[in-house]
This record gives structure tokens, sequence and C-alpha cells, in this order.
């Protein structure tokens, strides 16, 4: 299972492992003071899509087209998440303020997908 959280939120037993998946380290908060497996700098959308994007909702069709087309390019980056997720819960970790439309919330949707072209068919 995959979950998305804000960073800002307190760690639980359900999260499993715990990523961060941001370019930047997020405001206000100390490196030592963040639980967290790892973070993952290359697997956010580019500073270009991060920038075009600015938390528009009007833009997050596109947007999650755009990322999407980074991931693909860039699987070494996202396969780490994948496996975690293989293994266990996984939490990716967001500073956004928006909970419906940040690239975190994108990424699981990508892995999922992932995920799911992995099962095989019932027949």
């Amino acid at each position: 299972m995959i979950r998305v959280k804000r960073v800002y939120e307190p760690p639980s037993a359900e999260d499993g492992r715990r990523y961060l998946v941001e370019r930047l380290w997020p405001r206000g908060l100390r490196k030592d003071a963040l639980p967290l497996d790892g973070w993952l700098r290359e697997v956010a959308p580019s500073d270009a899509l991060r920038r075009w994007f600015s938390h528009d909702p009007a833009k997050w069709d596109e947007f999650q087209r755009r990322y999407a087309a980074e991931l693909d390019a860039r699987p070494d980056a996202w396969r780490p998440l994948l496996e975690a997720a293989r293994q266990g819960p996984l939490t990716l970790l967001f500073s956004a303020r928006d909970t419906a439309h940040n690239n975190a919330v994108a990424l699981k949707a990508y892995l999922e997908s992932k995920l799911a072209s992995e099962a095989p068919e019932d027949f």
C-alpha cells in the first residue's frame, strides 16, 4: 500500500517506509527532526516543471502527464520506491499545502499503475 502524507504530520505505525519525494528540503524542518528512510530528490519533478505547475489545479492533468513522461525517462529514480512498495507499506512525504494536487499524489498514481501492470491477470 502506498500512502501520501505531508511532512508536517506526525509519523504513525501505518506509514511503513517513509521517503521524502521533494527536490527542495521542506521549510521550517530540521533534517534531524524528520524521521524518514530516504530523501529521493531525483524522483521529484524537474525545476522547470515544478515552476510551470506552480500548484495550479487548472494545470493538474497536464502536470501529471508531463511528470509521468519525466518519470518514464528516469526509471532509476523511482525503482527503489517500487521495490519498497512491494515489500510493505510505503509513505511518500511532501510539503505542499494542497494535499490533492502535488507531485507525491501524482507519483503515487504512477507507482500504483506500475504495480498494477505487474499483477497477473485473473482468467
